[in-house]
């Protein structure tokens, strides 16, 4: 820039001459250069809030844009991005009736940073009396080592946290947590299964579904598209609590080492209550057992779904029922039992002499093996299995539990003439008590097949047909028999119809071939029979007791009264009312005043 001097030599001189003062030319040029320095700076402003009104437009125009993109599209749920952040919200479960068994609880997880420690080995040593399963010399070498970061505990109560904010160690650190509790302990706990920790960092730990419904429906308890939404399950905790507390008082009576039960509705298909003992609580849910080691062994087995057993003469009435149902007997229709009955070097014999000749009902009633055979042969090998295999008992049951698909049945290599005749009667096939329960559901609800489910229905969820009402109506008749006047009179219920089938079968070697003095106990009951809702199904592992000086091992002497107990236990929970005999005319009394 040429700078223009004030007092300009050119023109001071011609103005002194003519007399003029020279003043007013550096008035006049000092005024002119304000004027340039003016405009200058204008149009610098001008061109400055240009500039400022154009990123303003654009601002709106982006704004309004985006405004526009939202109005016209379709809603949807954010997605969070796994990785940046850990997520650390899950869904609670409920019985039927909304009560909680899994919710999440806010707590603290406990790290240490050593380099920011002051005193480590005081440090140490309080900390092992905080938490006396930690291991003191690991912790000293871990806080004098090169070590920057450990975790000490993934989650303490309250109390020990405060415990270790006294301590007053900079080093000590804590981080919020979200873990999953399960306030009723133990209670459904093989149901639950339990969760633990996935991905974690210091302000968040990620809960995961480890076994159970937790590890079948995690994807949905994590879910943040449900809102939180619980997962309401098909049992209902009353039930439930009743349930263990009579199954663990008989398997404690019987001296058994395993005992399972399953109380399902015939229609819906629902579990009301589904225990498998022993068992254990969620809350510290113990390590799986090491190899070699027999998984039943372990409380984490479930027996009900998990237990591959020879059920027994549970099957019989399938039997019965198919034969009725192919139009090859009928209730009244006389058998006969004469034994033993032979194939080829093995015998099937009877557990009592029965006679020569039994109806089809008494066979069921008195659970002859014979008999049974004899209807079995009758139907024939491949219209067995094909009846077997519709009622669901070929195949893993689709129950909402990971576990469940582990229940395969064990079927016969070779289902020969013999294998028909013994899988009549429920040995040669192994399956477990979740498939009885919906096989007896089937029989129970007139004929139609149902799925056993864990989540809560809104109504009858029945499938195809499998035998006709008639033939359902005469087997629950035939099954009120067995408990009335045959096998199973220790089951009967004081107001209440009860219905079922006795099954003790030996229990298999590890190795092959059977123990003689180890046997699986089950009674399958129906109730009430005259309008059936309910099926109960009580295993025993390896069952004895003695009663009338003898060893008592059968499902009549075991099984059967504790499935009774629990019947007048839970009866009245579930709405039954008893139905009440009216007294002779001669065992009433009159009395006035």
């Amino acid at each position: 820039m040429i700078r223009t001097p004030l007092r300009p030599l050119a023109r001071i001189l011609p103005a002194r001459a003519r007399g003029e003062n020279p003043d007013l030319i550096e008035r006049e040029n000092i005024a002119q250069r304000h004027s340039d320095m003016e405009a200058r700076a204008r149009t610098r402003a001008e061109g400055r809030l240009l500039v400022l009104a154009a990123f303003f437009v654009c601002a709106y125009v982006a704004i309004g844009g985006r405004m526009a993109v939202m109005a016209t599209s379709e809603p949807a749920e954010p997605v969070s991005v796994r990785g940046s952040a850990i997520a650390n919200q899950r869904a609670d479960i409920v019985d039927r009736e909304g009560r909680i068994l899994a919710t999440n609880f806010e707590t603290f997880s406990l790290y240490a940073q050593p380099p920011q420690m002051v005193d480590p080995l005081d440090a140490a040593d309080k900390l092992v009396s905080i938490f006396p399963d930690l291991d003191r010399e690991r912790l000293v070498k871990d806080f004098t080592g090169s070590r920057k970061f450990l975790w000490i505990k993934k989650k303490i109560s309250p109390e020990q946290m405060q415990a270790v904010h006294d301590i007053g160690d900079p080093g000590l650190m804590f981080g919020p947590r979200e873990m999953r509790l399960y306030p009723n302990g133990k209670l459904a706990s093989h149901v639950l299964g339990g969760a633990s920790f996935g991905k974690e960092g210091v302000n968040a730990a990620e809960v995961i579904g480890v076994a159970g419904v937790e590890k079948q429906f995690d994807g949905y308890l994590r879910d943040p598209a449900n809102g939180g939404k619980p997962l309401a399950l098909s049992l209902d905790l009353s039930i439930q609590d009743a349930t263990e507390e009579v199954l663990y008082g008989g398997m404690k009576l019987m001296n058994a080492k395993g005992a399972t039960s399953i109380l399902m509705d015939v229609y819906t298909g629902e579990v009301i209550s589904v225990a498998s003992l022993p068992d254990f609580d969620p809350n510290e849910r113990p390590r799986p057992p090491t190899s070699g080691f027999d998984p039943s062994e372990s409380p984490l087995f479930n027996r009900a779904v998990q237990g591959v057993y020879e059920l027994g003469s549970t099957f019989k009435i399938f039997t019965a029922a198919q034969a009725m149902e192919l139009g090859l007997v009928n209730p009244d229709t006389i058998i006969d039992i004469r034994g033993p009955l032979r194939w080829g070097k093995f015998s099937i014999r009877d557990f009592s002499n029965y006679g020569k000749e039994l109806s089809v009902t008494r066979i069921i009633e008195k659970s002859s093996n014979i008999g049974t055979a004899r209807l079995a042969q009758q139907i024939g090998t491949e219209r067995q299995r094909a009846f077997l295999d519709r009622l669901g008992m070929l195949k893993a049951t689709p129950f909402e539990i990971v576990e469940a698909s582990g229940g395969q049945p064990l079927l016969p290599k070779n289902w020969s003439e013999l294998s028909t005749m013994t899988i009549s009667y429920g040995h040669g096939i192994s399956t477990t008590p979740m498939h009885l329960a919906a096989g007896y559901a089937a029989l129970a609800n007139g004929g139609r097949l149902v799925q056993p489910t864990i989540l809560k229905q809104n109504g009858p969820q029945m499938g195809e047909r499998i035998v006709s009402e008639d033939v359902a109506r005469a087997s629950l008749d035939m099954l009120r028999g067995v408990v009335s006047s045959g096998t199973a009179s220790m089951a009967d219920v004081s107001g209440y119809s009860v219905g079922g089938k006795t099954g003790s079968a030996d229990k298999p070697k590890p190795m092959g071939g059977y123990y003689k003095d180890k046997v699986i106990a089950t009674f399958a009951a129906v109730f009430p029979t005259d309008e059936p809702k309910y099926v109960l199904i009580v295993t025993l592992d390896e069952p004895e007791i003695i009663a009338l000086d003898k060893d008592r091992r059968t499902a009549g002497w075991t099984a059967a009264p504790v499935a009774g107990e629990m019947i007048a236990r839970l009866a009245p929970l579930l709405g039954l009312r008893p139905q009440i005999e009216p007294a002779p005319v001669t065992g009433v009394t009159l009395t006035s005043n």
